[in-house]
């Protein structure tokens, strides 16, 4: 079976020659009747993970409490009077955290 693509995203399933629909009565029948189709998508349901709420949260614009603007204020000073210091072994351990996060396995500090 072909699935052709429509300029909307929505798939355009085939039809038997001469039964065409067109125009917004597509979900309907001769009888004014909702096709069968229509019904079962009422039943559809999306459930999201943990971490695809996180996902969600981080992605969300508007929320001003997300940058600490005094926090960033002292590290660009301390970046530019060369104060600043990086702990490579801190880094190395939250990489490891989200790689274990990402990879469905307990953290190394859960273990």
């Amino acid at each position: 079976m072909n699935t052709t693509i429509s300029n909307n995203g929505m798939p355009k399933l085939p039809q038997p020659p001469g039964s065409q629909p067109s125009g917004p009565a597509q979900g309907a029948t001769a009888g004014g009747d909702v096709a069968v189709g229509t019904a079962a998508r009422n039943d559809d349901r999306v459930k999201l993970t943990d971490s695809a709420r996180a996902l969600q949260d981080a992605a969300r614009t508007g929320d001003a409490a997300a940058i600490d603007a005094k926090r960033v204020e002292k590290i660009r000073a301390a970046l530019a009077d060369g104060s600043y210091r990086i702990d490579p072994a801190r880094i190395a351990d939250r990489m490891l955290a989200l790689d274990a996060q990402i990879g469905g396995t307990p953290s190394a500090d859960k273990a």
